[in-house]
């Protein structure tokens, strides 16, 4: 009987030597860690991180980063991820799009203080959850969204849970079992996006803790499907109505090519497809154009985009609320242009009901581009007609923060600073975190400092 992919899987994150993950996949993850501590600190008081939290029994040895209370690992997970992810400022992958480190740290972080894991195995878990994120991605690109799934969240409890598992040091059988229990637990559509609800934010989270549950069903025995990836009924056929995928990047290059080394750090606190025109808003904004001169404005965009950031029009122009304008790409080029800036203060209730931002919104129209390379890049494009008759106009091949145009780690180490302040932290709590940050993958993993 041939191996399974999820066999396969399950034998390359067991045979994975840590000791041979390069230096700058390490960095790499050190960075993803400062940058979801930042964002679980900046959300820790929004109204839906409360929701969460008092939806919730406390209790237990693992920690909701920002909160003095503790929870059982599968709770600190996912009120974890759902902060990490809750203001769509965490990293993204081009050629997915999937967010990963909101969904596989928080796993991985819990499991390690329930089970007693070292740094190093929680290093490893990281690193094989975070690359087959990225991979999973890219099997059936764009089918699950066109299914109406979030692919950060079905993709996601498949990856959590073959990151707990290798950081709990789980044998094949356990880890092929608890992958399988997974693919009947992923879950989370898009429907979010018709007025703004919050269920996205929870995706994430909710990942991260089927990721614990399945490992820990998987370590007693639980019995899941072999073939739960490429089955007749597996999952691929139910999340992208297509079984027939490319299954090779899952285990093609896996431990000599990081796709975590390409991760991108967002730089806006919106949608990954919306950070170009964010881009391309701003330099036009810095030519002293006045936002009442501005007749009408057409945007390029990927057919890809277009049921997220477009349609229907009427309320991308005027969103519903202040969650529903990050995934509008109307409003976005439009508060990036009159305020100057896309983040965290620039999707709020008052900027949703500021006319200024309505009027030019509305404004906005767009025309898909056959030729666009979504998802393989995220390109933006902005021309305005003013007028004067003369028309303005901005492009943008790439996402900032990306390959192409990385931020560096005082970037970074900034973002997280602006983070952790909005979300109150001092200055004293931030440089004690970013010291310690180095240190978190070689010792006891204690998360202590981060409560409260």
């Amino acid at each position: 009987m041939a191996d399974s992919i999820a066999e396969r899987i399950a034998d390359q994150a067991i045979a994975l030597d840590v000791n041979a993950i390069p230096a700058v996949v390490r960095t790499r993850v050190e960075a993803l860690l400062i940058d979801v501590v930042g964002l679980c600190v900046a959300a820790r008081n929004t109204d839906y991180v409360k929701a969460v939290i008092a939806g919730v029994d406390s209790g237990g040895p693992a920690t909701a980063i920002g909160h003095k209370a503790t929870y059982s690992p599968e709770t600190a997970a996912m009120i974890n991820g759902c902060a990490a992810h809750g203001e769509d400022f965490d990293d993204t992958f081009e050629g997915g799009p999937v967010h990963s480190s909101a969904v596989i740290m928080p796993a991985v972080l819990a499991a390690c203080e329930r089970f007693g894991c070292d740094g190093k195995a929680a290093f490893k878990g990281m690193v094989v959850g975070i690359e087959m994120l990225c991979r999973l991605s890219m099997v059936i690109p764009k089918a699950i969204h066109k299914s109406g799934f979030h692919p950060t969240g079905v993709l996601g409890a498949m990856a959590a849970t073959l990151a707990v598992c290798t950081t709990m040091g789980l044998n094949r059988k356990q880890t092929v079992d608890a992958i399988g229990i997974a693919g009947s637990m992923a879950s989370g559509i898009i429907e979010y996006l018709a007025e703004g609800a919050w269920t996205k934010r929870l995706h994430a989270g909710w990942a991260a803790k089927i990721g614990i549950q399945a490992a820990r069903f998987g370590q007693q025995g639980f019995l899941g499907p072999r073939t739960v990836f490429e089955g007749t009924h597996g999952f691929y056929y139910a999340f992208a109505r297509n079984a027939s995928g490319d299954y090779s990047v899952l285990t093609e290059g896996f431990g000599t090519h990081w796709y975590t080394s390409a991760i991108t750090f967002k730089p806006y606190a919106t949608g990954t497809m919306n950070q170009p025109y964010v881009d391309c808003a701003l330099r036009l904004s810095k030519r002293g154009i006045k936002a009442e001169d501005v007749v009408s404005i057409l945007c390029e965009t990927a057919e890809g985009y277009v049921h997220r950031l477009w349609d229907p029009l009427p309320s991308k122009h005027r969103p519903a609320n202040d969650y529903a304008a990050k995934f509008s790409a109307p409003f976005n080029i439009a508060v990036a242009f009159i305020t100057g800036g896309a983040g965290l203060a620039a999707f709020t209730e008052e900027t949703v009901r500021d006319e200024r931002i309505l009027a030019l919104s509305s404004k906005v129209q767009y025309v898909v581009d056959p030729n666009n390379p979504y998802p393989k890049a995220y390109t933006g494009h902005v021309r305005m007609t003013l007028k004067d008759g003369s028309m303005v106009e901005e492009r943008q091949n790439h996402i900032r923060g990306g390959a192409q145009e990385p931020l560096t780690r005082t970037e970074i180490e900034d973002k997280f600073k602006l983070n952790a302040r909005f979300g109150g932290w001092n200055d004293a709590q931030m440089a004690t975190f970013l010291k310690s940050v180095s240190a978190y993958f070689d010792g006891r993993v204690d998360l202590t400092a981060l409560r409260g």
